[in-house]
């Protein structure tokens, strides 16, 4: 079995982050509001590229360590 090279980790993460980011974004939209909080476009963005940048990294580095053993 050929073990997954840096680059393509860091591929099928930003991928799969990206995905997470859009679907994370749109739900933004509708959870925070029914817990009484406003949400604006630039709030919700900012909110999902926080959680998407921490996302992104706990991703690439589990994959490096499953990748490894």
């Amino acid at each position: 079995m050929q073990k997954q090279t840096k680059l393509m980790s860091m591929v099928e993460a930003s991928t799969n982050v990206l995905l997470g980011y859009i679907i994370a974004t749109a739900a933004t939209y509708v959870i925070l509001p029914l817990h009484g909080y406003q949400i604006t476009t630039q709030k919700a963005l900012s909110i999902s590229l926080a959680f998407t940048a921490i996302s992104l990294a706990r991703s690439y580095i589990l994959r490096r360590l499953f990748n490894r053993f």
